[in-house]
């Protein structure tokens, strides 16, 4: 097993996907970035901690540690965009959201490169992703997985104002069911935060590729406004986890993912 990644094996029928909570970058990769802070700025940061709850619940949890400048192992290995037409980051992005350089020079990866990074860091986390999948499916009849992100309220270049705090995605109702996605919504509504089902994040390549709801996968990607638990970072500063500020967030959560639980255990 590699030191980056971590699986957490549960019985209940749920897995929580966290592709993009990693800050490690490769020797062989940093020694072409511009930085380590500007390359990191664009993390999901804390999800492991905001879902901390999740292995006390019975869920299973998947987890890389390396840093989505790495490589991106929520987009699409082909190479094709998730939202055609809009500004988005690629599989091994060269430039931050706020489309700031994030190589050096001339030290962009080429196809060979990326070729590498998928063998050595996409791939392992598929595989677990597939095995949870696999493994689960042989206890419960139907599963669900929960791709867990985070991101700035505010990006100019992704989207325009300020992001509602809980933005669920189900490809437009093709990942998962009626169902399940009531639930989510049904918590949403009820949190007091703002929020949206399938507006500007519909769902990323994890989402879409292992939604299956006539086959027993339901997937839902929860992309949280990163104000709704903690103080958004300033420049490059590194921000810090404050469990006091993100516990309200927490409650939302459990008892969301919990209810997802119930009701996949009761098909």
């Amino acid at each position: 097993m590699t030191s980056w990644l971590h699986i957490h094996q549960g019985s209940a029928p749920l897995i929580v996907s966290i592709p993009h909570a990693g800050t490690t970058i490769p020797p062989e990769i940093a020694e072409h970035l511009v930085s380590h802070d500007l390359a990191t700025h664009d993390a999901d940061w804390f999800i492991p901690q905001l879902f901390g709850f999740a292995a006390e619940i019975g869920a299973s949890v998947v987890r890389t540690d390396i840093s989505r400048t790495a490589i991106d192992v929520n987009r699409d290995p082909s190479g094709q965009s998730l939202y055609p037409g809009q500004a988005t980051t690629g599989l091994c992005p060269t430039e931050t959201f706020d489309d700031v350089p994030l190589y050096l020079e001339g030290h962009a990866p080429r196809q060979a490169e990326i070729f590498r990074r998928r063998v050595s860091y996409f791939a392992p986390y598929h595989d677990a992703l597939e095995g949870e999948i696999d493994r689960l499916r042989l206890i419960h009849p139907k599963v669900v997985l929960f791709d867990a992100h985070s991101i700035r309220s505010n990006v100019a270049r992704l989207f325009e104002g300020e992001l509602p705090a809980l933005n669920l995605g189900t490809n437009s109702g093709a990942s998962a069911g009626v169902e399940p996605t009531s639930i989510a919504e049904r918590h949403m509504a009820a949190s007091g935060f703002s929020h949206v089902t399938n507006g500007r994040f519909k769902g990323g390549w994890i989402t879409r590729h292992y939604g299956n709801p006539e086959g027993g996968v339901h997937a839902l990607q929860l992309e949280i406004a990163q104000r709704a638990y903690m103080d958004e970072p300033a420049g490059l500063d590194i921000p810090t986890w404050k469990p006091d500020r993100a516990a309200a967030l927490q409650a939302v959560l459990k008892g969301l993912l919990t209810d997802l639980i119930d009701w996949t255990k009761a098909q």
